[in-house]
């Protein structure tokens, strides 16, 4: 472990700067395979990982969670949990395999992630979040930052809110993400969460107003590029989930030019393709199965023709014995004769 280096000033200005654009934590989605698609179609981005608990971690050793490759930089994870010290031994973990950023989960709604006594129901436990961000922070030398909701249930987002910012913010958090909805801890599915609950995009703004020395991003309901990009005249950043996942293309492949001002970039999906397949082969020869990578994929032609031949070449053939590269070719060749 002594050879192990921990992130450097640099790199965490670095991060910072990601943070203008960033693609959400999602379950069973933003795996390692799933951020190193996307890599390649933004140099820029902030990727996260999905959450991993802190139990998982530090009581079930499961480290190989927090396996990433190294052209995935700038990567944060996102830890769940809610006992200070066992969040402050998982962050240690996650700065000691070079993570550039730690951000703990207190917006997931679903039961389970409730049952273990941490995400959106720790809205209602301020005091309990700044003592564990405080841990965390003591810990290692990684920025260590907050993914929220707005309130739960029946609590009122302009009381409880600009409080929860305030006792983060002297906790040691300088930077936090606002999913711009109530999280209803009873009566809705995450699903249900995620689109029933009403969107106020204004309270965030005002929340930057409120604190101008934080760096606050935006999410919850963004779908195109273009639509979200009027927040960042306020706003320090902002955070795409689901449309980025399911039109990565659409999503990410302008992100550097429009908000990172990088020059535009010539790579086209073709070109992306061909760039995963030497790490499909070294996937595949390693042991893994080409369904792994190729489901991350699916989205990549959304709206062009051959989109479908694309997705069923795909979905039929990933998961056979044997399956990689070749499988992959062949979906493109059904996309190119559509062209």
């Amino acid at each position: 472990m002594a050879e192990q280096k921990f992130i450097s000033k640099q790199v965490a200005s670095t991060v910072t700067t990601a943070a203008r654009f960033s693609v959400a934590p999602m379950m069973d989605w933003t795996d390692r395979h799933c951020r190193y698609f996307h890599r390649l179609i933004s140099k820029n981005a902030l990727l996260y990982t999905e959450m991993v608990t802190a139990p998982a971690l530090v009581r079930g050793g499961a480290v190989h969670l927090l396996d990433f490759s190294p052209q995935e930089h700038p990567v944060a994870v996102q830890l769940g949990g809610s006992d200070p010290a066992e969040l402050a031994q998982a962050s240690l973990l996650c700065a000691q395999r070079g993570y550039d950023e730690i951000n703990l989960n207190v917006g997931c709604p679903s039961d389970r992630v409730q049952s273990g006594f941490f995400g959106a129901v720790l809205m209602e436990r301020a005091p309990l979040v700044a003592e564990c961000v405080s841990a965390m922070i003591k810990a290692q030398p990684v920025e260590v930052t907050v993914k929220c909701r707005i309130g739960v249930d029946d609590q009122d987002p302009e009381v409880v809110l600009p409080d929860f910012l305030s006792r983060v913010r002297d906790a040691g958090v300088s930077r936090v993400t606002i999913h711009a909805r109530k999280a209803w801890l009873q009566g809705l599915s995450p699903k249900e969460n995620r689109d029933i609950p009403p969107l106020d995009y204004d309270i965030v703004h005002r929340m930057k107003k409120a604190f101008p020395d934080m760096h606050i991003s935006l999410n919850g309901g963004l779908d195109g590029l273009e639509a979200g990009l009027p927040h960042l005249e306020t706003l320090d950043g902002l955070m795409y989930g689901r449309a980025a996942y399911h039109q990565p293309w659409d999503i990410l492949r302008d992100v550097d030019e429009l908000v990172f001002g990088a020059p535009r970039q010539s790579k086209t999906r073709v070109d992306v393709v061909h760039e995963m397949l030497p790490y499909i082969d070294q996937h595949v020869e390693a042991g893994g199965k080409l369904g792994q990578v190729a489901r991350h994929m699916l989205g990549l032609f959304a709206g062009q023709p051959g989109a479908r031949g694309w997705r069923r070449t795909l979905s039929d053939g990933a998961h056979r014995a044997g399956a990689g590269s070749a499988l992959v070719l062949e979906a493109l060749e059904s996309v190119q004769e559509a062209a």
